[in-house]
């Protein structure tokens, strides 16, 4: 039979105050509600609801309310700003149940339907569930308001000043919406949910091999009816293939009006097929609700079957020995903060993966729900955390960082990915009191299956997370026995304290700014090698002590709000390019640690530009056997990897050269594997600056129309043979034709010969015309095809 959701594919009518009618097609329980907004800040409040003509700005989302500098020397923009849309419900639909969700609006949210507040919401890091039933006026228009406020506010988490944190909040409705249209009998939302570990699908696994696994989906079954009504749930797993690998349906159970029901059942499945980073292999579980013999929704979610311990001697996956080679990320990017597309977000997880990184910690609030998608599609496993940063608050913000645990343990339950919780506040001083009810709150939400809490205290949590710079050294935990631990930060902090970590000796010479490991990609390729050192002997020292894992800090560099400059611990910088740092870390994964060939295929990376005759040191970052440097043709010979004090435990350790003298031309490097080259790179010494030329950054994932997907677009100064000038710093101009806009300076200089701007695309598509123009330089030309 066809299910009531075919009936529901119709035409929502959706008007705005300027742009008439437009049509939105519902085809699923849950419709982006993301066009055809309006938008406006800094106005009094009597304007935004009286019957005055003011001036709205038409955005669609994810959405800033501030295009900020790129860095952000003061505060960034703090302040209300208004979000507007109007919208008509046909009457076949009055008595449907009808709500918003937001996934994410920064901070304080007051939300208003035909000017009657329905909604506060504190917290801008997740979702908040709005019905809209008792305030909707059937076949008028219908407008809802948003009121944001993003000011400090000590009761909200984070809480500490924005100039007193280390990162930035920034603004708006910077996630997706969505439009919920279900029958008065449907399967719940777990925002919406008030119930402990309830709400939605909850999916755990029992008996996890290699030759068997049970799935138990729990399905949470609302009743808005007022009588009682009988359905049956059906649960369906299929392959990647789309072949169907089990099925089960419950009997037909009666569900008393107004009220709720959970509908357990299990699927026992032979040979899974294990997710894991090298293996990130996702079942699609499809859950139909079923009422009178007829499909009344659907609900489908990609699901990875696994199964993994914390213990003292280490961390396993699937019954393995497993290491944790993990990084921080910080959701920013340049400009327009935290409302990225969900293809940006892919896009950061892919280079996450690209790097060699296998674990990833959310650094320090939860991240968009298509960055998890993300990593369970690419896999990469992650420590999912709270808002919070060396803040404690009173009474209400105790309780809303309870709330924070029990929505984000609700919101990525289902995540292959997710292997810790860190229901700690990070670098917080807290009572044992406090944390005990954060850690029983995980517990609580989470009942059964793989659930393990973490944070920086080494008390209640089941996992002890310190930073190198708050601990001992490394060698320290090969006798600790009290529970597991895993270096959260490392390799920044030390080397900024200027004491060289944890190896004194080794680096008892270098000057503050070579210690730093805070380097941009413009300070040159001398502080850019000793950046990549610092994480090298961190890394190395970690790996000799008894660790589950580690994460650098970090990814990317990010702005903050109690500085004046960009946080440049990066191993790429804000715009995501790499540093030298980025080529170390990939060269400790090796082939096999990926299900996609093409990530860890052999590859040599020459960290050294050959343009300065007093750096001669030369090193080579290689997933090879053997490497062979190349000097104007001639051969320095082979080598092995380097075997110095930080290169012990390492997976591959660089390759270390040392350039006779400076003949400007060509270094080159060969790796081979078994004898035979695999892998090839070059250096030119750059010339004189005499073209531009251009990229997009699409990283595994097309630009799309649309969805106001966001890229980087990258020019650079290149000479006569297309080699980048790594010191050139010339002004770049970027112009489009086409379905897209920039965002950001321009023009602007470049930094290490490479100028970045945003690229955010249009509704429509179709071919995109880039120039990128510089004085006395050949102008660069792309063309993009967006479909």
């Amino acid at each position: 039979m066809k299910s009531i959701l075919t009936f529901l594919i119709l035409y929502f009518l959706v008007s705005s105050c300027t742009n008439g009618t437009n049509k939105i097609i519902i085809t699923s329980p849950e419709t982006l509600f993301n066009n055809d907004w309006e938008f406006i800040k800094d106005v009094d409040e009597k304007l935004v609801f009286g019957n005055q003509n003011i001036e709205w700005e038409k955005v669609s989302l994810p959405h800033t309310a501030n295009i900020e500098p790129l860095v952000i020397k003061g505060k960034q923009w703090m302040g209300t700003c208004y979000y507007r849309k109007q919208f008509s419900i046909p009457a076949n639909l009055i008595d449907k149940h009808i709500a918003l969700k937001f996934d994410g609006a920064m901070q304080v949210a007051d939300v208003y339907l035909n000017g009657n507040k329905i909604m506060t919401h504190f917290g801008g890091y997740l979702p908040f569930y709005v019905p809209l039933n008792k305030h909707i006026i059937k076949n008028q228009v219908n407008t809802i308001v948003v009121k944001l406020n993003n000011e400090d506010n000590p009761e909200v988490p984070p809480g500490k000043p924005i100039d007193e944190l280390d990162f930035n909040i920034f603004s708006g409705i910077y996630r997706n919406v969505w439009l919920i249209v279900k029958d008065k009998l449907h399967i719940s939302d777990p925002i919406g949910a008030d119930r402990v570990a309830g709400g939605g699908i909850f999916v755990t696994f029992k008996n996890v091999t290699y030759t068997n696994a049970v799935v138990s989906v729990k399905s949470d079954i609302n009743n808005y009816y007022n009588k009682n009504v009988e359905a049956i749930v059906q649960v369906t797993l299929k392959d990647k293939a789309g072949r169907t690998i089990k099925s089960e349906k419950s009997p037909n159970t009666k569900i008393l009006g107004e009220t709720n029901q959970v509908i357990e059942l299990s699927l026992e499945i032979n040979k899974p097929q294990l997710w894991s980073p090298h293996n990130p292999y996702l079942y699609t579980l499809i859950v139909d609700l079923i009422r009178e013999g007829e499909i009344i929704e659907t609900i489908s979610e990609k699901i990875g079957v696994r199964t993994f311990k914390f213990t003292t001697q280490g961390f396993e996956l699937n019954g393995q020995p497993f290491y944790l080679r993990g990084t921080n990320r910080h959701q920013e990017y340049p400009y327009i903060g935290y409302a990225l597309s969900d293809n940006a977000n892919y896009r950061d997880a892919y280079k996450i993966k690209e790097a060699g990184f296998n674990f990833v910690r959310l650094s320090h609030y939860p991240h968009s729900k298509s960055f998890m998608n993300a990593c369970d599609e690419l896999g990469l496993l992650v420590m999912d955390a709270i808002p919070g940063w060396q803040f404690y608050g009173n009474s209400v913000f105790q309780q809303n960082v309870i709330n924070d645990i029990r929505k984000m343990v609700r919101r990525d339950r289902n995540h292959a990915c997710v292997i810790l919780w860190e229901a700690s506040l990070n670098e917080s001083g807290m009572p044992v009191e406090f944390m005990q009810k954060a850690h029983n709150t995980v517990h609580e939400e989470y009942p059964t299956g793989d659930v393990y809490t973490c944070g920086w205290i080494d008390k209640v949590y089941d996992v002890f997370i310190p930073a190198r710079q708050h601990a001992k050294p490394p060698l320290y935990w090969s006798n600790y026995k009290k529970k597991p631990v895993l270096i959260a930060e490392y390799g920044d902090w030390e080397y900024y304290a200027q004491n060289a970590g944890f190896n004194q000796t080794a680096f008892k010479d270098l000057s503050p700014e070579e210690r730093n490991s805070r380097q941009l990609r413009g300070f040159g390729q001398k502080r850019l090698a000793q950046q990549a050192l610092n994480y090298q002997e961190s890394h190395n020292c970690n790996l000799k002590g008894a660790h589950t894992g580690d994460a650098n800090w970090l990814m990317y560099d990010y702005n903050r709000g109690y500085a004046p400059d960009i946080e440049a611990s990066g191993i790429m910088d804000i715009f995501r390019l790499p540093k030298f740092a980025y080529y170390f870390y990939k060269s400790q994964a090796k082939q096999g640690d990926s299900s996609n060939p093409d990530l860890y295929k052999p590859f040599v990376e020459i960290a050294n530009y050959y343009n300065d005759p007093s750096f001669l040191d030369v090193k080579v970052y290689s997933n090879c056997n053997e490497v062979e440097l190349f000097v104007n043709g001639k051969s320095l010979g082979k080598k092995r990897p380097d075997n110095d004090i930080n290169s012990t435990h390492l997976a591959s350790p660089p390759f270390t050269f040392t350039l006779p003298g400076f003949v400007p031309g060509e270094i080159s490097a060969k790796g081979y594997i078994d004898g035979k080259t695999v892998a090839t790179s070059t250096r030119k010494t750059p010339g004189n600056p005499s073209s531009v030329i251009i990229w997009v950054d699409e990283s595994n994932r097309k630009l799309q129309k649309g969805v106001y997907d966001i890229a980087f677009l990258y020019a650079a100064v290149t000479d006569n043979n297309g080699t980048i000038i790594p010191d050139a710093s010339n002004t770049i101009a970027f112009k489009i034709a086409g379905d897209a806009e920039l965002i950001g300076s321009n023009p602007i200089d470049a930094e290490a010969g490479i100028a970045t701007i945003l690229l955010k695309i249009g509704k429509k598509g179709g071919t995109l015309n880039v120039l990128a123009t510089s004085h006395n330089l050949k102008q660069g030309k792309l063309k993009i095809r967006v479909k």
